[in-house]
């Protein structure tokens, strides 16, 4: 039998909980919830008033009827299509989406192409220290051999 001893499931599942990836997601839901609210408040106050200036203001009545009449209820209703209410998440999806993408994405690609840039400046004048370091002890060495060989001809 060996000594190792197996961690216990709650052990487990604390490091899983621990994790920085765990946590970062718990904070994104989080932020994405109290986001939505805003989203969904530009939709309503300015996104659907907008629309309704065609129309009506509230995008779930638009609808279409595939068959039938759809005023009425039983056998012969007719089938309804609501893609009003489509247009209206479609649209929450927009702007959401181009909100994180402008003002979350897009800078800190920026931010991280500057700090790689950066990072390979600094890579980069390492190397040409590096190698014109070489190249000063290259020309000693070639000196040194030139005042061995002016002083003693043995080769």
């Amino acid at each position: 039998m060996s000594d190792n001893k197996q961690p216990s499931v709650w052990e487990g599942f604390k490091a899983f909980l621990m994790r920085g990836n765990v946590i970062d997601l718990a904070v994104a839901v989080v932020i994405g919830a109290a986001f939505t609210n805003i989203v969904n408040a530009v939709v309503k106050g300015i996104i659907n008033p907008l629309v309704g200036a065609v129309g009506t203001k509230n995008l779930d009545s638009y609808s279409s009827c595939l068959e039938g009449r759809c005023t009425g209820t039983g056998a012969d209703a007719g089938i309804r299509i609501m893609w009003g209410s489509v247009l209206g998440a479609s649209l929450s999806f927009l702007i959401t989406a181009s909100v994180v993408y402008f003002l979350m994405v897009l800078p800190m690609a920026k931010f991280l192409a500057r700090q790689a840039a950066r990072q390979k400046a600094k890579e980069g004048a390492k190397e040409v220290l590096e190698v014109s370091e070489l190249e000063v002890l290259k020309q000693i060495r070639d000196e040194l051999v030139a005042q061995r060989g002016q002083g003693r001809r043995d080769y």
